[in-house]
């Protein structure tokens, strides 16, 4: 027993005394997480240089885009070839994907070779083979009489400006065949395919054998956004925000990017970590200087750096008693399955002692052992050197998703990282301590990068056909430059059918005259109470008018709500509500005793006959209180205020919110004879000549007409461009055929023409995985504020996608760039359509005028106007180009349409109290 312990602990001194033996020749090769982190950083600052315009020529980390947009999302089906060419043989196969998302993929294959003298003679010859043995395997899988589409994996570094085209830039592992680099290797495919003919094939993609890797697990695992190789090469892809490819137009959603981190340290970034082992690596390469990170990896390089180790130490004395043989001489004779085999766990160091006598070497047993250590050192800092580079990823990938902790997962695939014993183990216990905020996910790819390129072919077809689809439902929303003609046209008829007695009746344009008939001289003085009603909120003021050199309007505002119950109740609890309104603030305010002059905003079409009657035409914007429609608004109001009994008011004008937003901006800008909300609604008010108003007396001077244009198209006027979209969002609505304008245009109904759409692409299987979710199916949950959010320039897809889950509807990043895309198609219509009925305005003012140019100013008002990135742009872009002769700047009424109710009071005043004749 004695004996055994003796011998035991014999054999672990000596096998101590040699590991650190080895652990001095090689200490340059044992690397630090210090260095590990260093070596990242270096990394990252290459991505970047890669991914810039500026600096991408002269980069060594290529960072290539591959115009792969999407990985799989289990709705791809087909039947598919796919070549695999990136090493001493290659692969065809046939893919087929099973129908209705059942995530089943059926393959078959078959393994041709590449003699040496194809891999580096003429271009022409490797392409030829390639093509023959395509034929070979389509014949004998009885398909060479269907038209199949094909992707290539080619694993060799290309420049790609479109999915199925892409330059060599460089031939890697041991590939040299003349006349290809810098030529279109997909474009030399066909030719091939061509000559050799009896085949109808459609390449539709050309792959890196890492993405058809990162493809292949992503079928799988949608987590899945990385791919790594690490077999006879080494690289890895990833997909990169869209927003950082300089060399890639457009900023929307992500790209797949081939980063060809072979080539790192090729600059000089990596020489203080090259040993003089790498050195004769490099030296004796086909490629000297270049693809240095690789040689240091791969499973190419990896054998006979060990055999230049051992021959070095055996030189040194170390080994072998100082011994070298022939064999351990010759370039290649230590290749990397050998490492593989010195490395297992339990028969390593007899495999290791048969290999060495292979090598005509005599091994001790301290050899032995020293020499399957040097195989863990050079394996180790193989794991490790690509540890740091993926760790480099991975923190990129999460910063510029601004996330505190990223979940991804990595497929992976390549004979050393699939056969070695404890490679992957190492990787990812390096990976994970490099990047704790990281959480990685690591999938062996079990049917190589073949079925990826498969699948980006399925992928690019599933794309396409849903581009269509979308384009198709979204086209009817697009309008042409004559069809805006045509809206300002029929507005412009409609506005004049609303101002003549003989038409007004049937106009869908009312043409309510306000009699408003002068803007603010700033010349008013005075204390105003003011009510603003308009959408499910109620504002009540108090306005200080100050005239003096410096004109001032203080306000004190208080914001109530209007409950659904109250809306919809019945006119007599909701004017009780508004009263009730009015006494908490007097209340608030202290002026319960005052008896102030008030201007009562009232967003709804009404048909004055006087500064301060109004009749309500119809209820707007979900408001539907009975006994209201037919009945004065402000004798409702006087009423409400003498059951309560509580305090008095002296009601002067009844404002539409129109009017009072221009009287606003007018006050501060004498050009401003136009008012504009975009809002909740929709509307338009502006001064009119007198002589044109037939439906009030009077022909001297102006007079603020307040259109009512949103029911524009109730007499069908819009009905060859409402999509069946409008059709049923009208349908749903509260007021059915009636306000067909604005519910095109205006903020209440935007939301809900997008849930329509998104339903629609939805049951289609065009987003969100073909679920309707409950959420989805609930009208009014897509609020047109969500527009503005999502339409937002700042906005990454990252948050689009947080909006989206708010909403419950869990997105991808595909579904999100559609959902954007619906959004912006539907407000640019809508801000189209504004800019259309504006220009019809400013034309019909121009030739009122008689002027060959006008300049006018529109105040405007309203949350959609204000706050969506892109309306207001495309509004006055759209004016411009319709009513070319007139010069219209657009000014935001900074305090809302309550002011100018409070103006147009003032005006009244100033004027000694004449209700009729302001």
């Amino acid at each position: 027993m004695f004996a055994v312990h003796l011998v035991s602990f014999f054999f672990s001194k000596l096998k101590e005394d040699q590991i650190k033996k080895v652990d001095r020749f090689l200490y340059a090769m044992r690397l630090s997480d210090d260095q590990l982190l260093d070596i990242s950083a270096r990394f990252r600052a290459e991505m970047v240089k890669g991914l810039s315009a500026e600096s991408n020529a002269t980069a060594t980390v290529r960072m290539l885009p591959t115009h792969v947009r999407s990985i799989p999302d289990g709705s791809e089906r087909g039947e598919f070839l796919a070549l695999d060419l990136g090493g001493s043989k290659f692969k065809v196969l046939r893919v087929k994907v099973s129908e209705n998302g059942k995530r089943k993929v059926d393959m078959e294959s078959e393994t041709y070779p590449i003699p040496e003298e194809v891999a580096h003679g003429r271009g022409t010859d490797l392409f030829n083979h390639v093509a023959e043995s395509l034929r070979d395997f389509m014949q004998k899988i009885d398909v060479n009489q269907k038209k199949m589409p094909l992707g290539f994996t080619f694993s060799f570094p290309c420049r790609q400006s479109r999915l199925d085209e892409g330059v060599l830039l460089s031939w890697s592992k041991n590939f040299k065949a003349r006349g290809v680099q810098g030529t279109d290797v997909v474009e030399s495919l066909r030719e091939a395919i061509d000559r050799v003919g009896d085949i109808d094939v459609n390449v539709l993609a050309l792959v890196n054998d890492t993405v058809g890797t990162m493809m292949t697990c992503g079928f799988d695992d949608q987590r899945c956004e990385v791919g790594l190789i690490v077999g006879t090469g080494t690289n890895a892809c990833y997909m990169e925000e869209m927003r950082h490819i300089d060399l890639v137009e457009g900023d929307e959603g992500r790209m797949c990017i081939n980063t060809e981190w072979g080539a790192f340290g090729e600059d000089g970034a990596l020489d203080d970590f090259i040993t003089s082992f790498d050195q004769e690596i490099d030296a004796a390469s086909l490629n000297p200087g270049k693809q240095l990170f690789e040689k240091m990896i791969s499973g190419m390089y990896m054998g006979e750096l060990v055999r230049i180790i051992l021959l070095k130490m055996a030189r040194s004395g170390l080994l072998f008693g100082g011994r070298v043989s022939d064999a351990l001489c010759t370039k290649g004779k230590l290749e990397t399955r050998h490492v593989v085999l010195m490395e297992k766990y339990k028969e390593g160091l007899q495999n290791t002692k048969n290999i060495l006598t292979d090598l005509d070497l005599t091994p001790t047993e301290d050899d032995c052992v020293a020499v399957q250590h040097v195989c863990t050192i050079v394996s180790f800092r193989s794991a490790n050197l690509c540890a740091a580079a993926l760790a480099a990823i991975l923190t990129r990938m999460r910063e510029s998703r601004k996330l505190q902790t990223l979940r991804t997962t990595v497929g992976v695939d390549g004979t050393v990282y699939r056969t070695h014993p404890q490679y992957a183990k190492r990787l990812h216990k390096v990976v994970r301590r490099l990047v704790p905020e990281c959480h990685v996910r690591f999938v062996l790819s079990e049917s190589g990068s073949g079925k990826g390129a498969a699948m980006v072919t399925a992928v690019a077809q599933r794309l396409l056909a849903q581009r269509r689809e979308v384009d198709q439902t979204l086209a009817p929303f697009v309008l042409m430059a004559k069809q805006l003609y045509q809206v300002r046209d029929r507005m412009r008829r409609e506005l004049e059918n609303g101002l003549r007695l003989e038409t007004h009746a049937t106009a869908s344009v009312k043409m309510l005259p306000s009699y408003v008939y002068n803007t603010p001289s700033g010349r008013e003085h005075g204390n105003y109470l003011a009510l603003d009603l308009g959408g499910t909120n109620f504002r009540v003021l108090v306005v200080k008018v100050r005239s003096s050199r410096r004109r001032s309007v203080r306000m004190y505002n208080k914001i109530y709500a209007i409950p659904l119950e109250i809306m919809q109740g019945t006119g007599e609890e909701l004017f009780d509500h508004i009263v009730q309104c009015i006494s908490d603030f007097l209340d608030y305010m202290g002026m319960k005793n005052t008896c102030l002059p008030l201007g009562f905003t009232f967003s709804f079409p009404c048909r004055q006959t006087g500064i301060d009657k109004g009749t309500l035409v119809s209820w707007t914007k979900g408001f539907k209180a009975t006994d209201c429609e037919g009945n004065d608004m402000v004798e409702m109001l006087r009423e409400a205020i003498k059951r309560r009994n509580e305090f008095d008011l002296d009601i002067v004008a009844l404002v539409n919110d129109t009017v009072g937003t221009m009287m606003t901006c007018a006050y501060e800008d004498p050009k401003c004879e136009i008012g504009l909300i975009v809002g909740t609604g929709c509307n338009v008010c502006y001064m009119e000549e007198m002589t044109n108003i037939e439906t009030a007396e009077g022909d001297e001077g102006h007079m603020c007409i307040n259109t009512e244009w949103g029911g524009f198209g109730e007499n069908g006027e819009l009905d060859d461009i409402r999509t069946r979209f409008d059709r049923e969002v009208d349908e749903g609505s509260l007021n059915v055929g009636k306000q067909t304008f604005e519910k095109m245009t205006s903020g209440m109904y935007l939301g809900e023409i997008v849930r329509q759409i998104l339903i629609d692409l939805t049951r289609r299987g065009l987003l969100f995985r073909g679920r309707i979710t409950e959420r989805l199916k609930t009208p009014g949950i897509f609020e047109t504020k969500f527009l503005s959010q999502i339409e937002s320039d700042r906005l990454a897809l990252l948050q689009v996608r947080s909006i989206l889950q708010h909403l419950g509807l869990d997105s991808t990043c595909d579904d999100s760039i559609i959902v954007k895309e619906v959004c912006g198609t539907v407000s640019r219509r809508a801000a189209q359509l504004c800019g259309a009925g504006m220009a019809a305005v400013v034309e019909k003012i121009r030739e009122n005028r008689g002027l060959d140019r006008l300049e006018i100013t529109v105040g405007v008002d309203g949350t959609l106007y204000k706050l969506h990135p892109h309306f207001s742009s495309i509004l006055k872009e759209t004016v411009g180009e319709l009513a070319p002769k007139c010069n219209v700047s657009f000014v935001l009424s900074e305090d809302g349409s309550g002011k100018g109710a409070a103006l147009i009071t003032a005006v009244a005043r100033s004027l000694g109290d004449r209700p009729v004749t302001l």
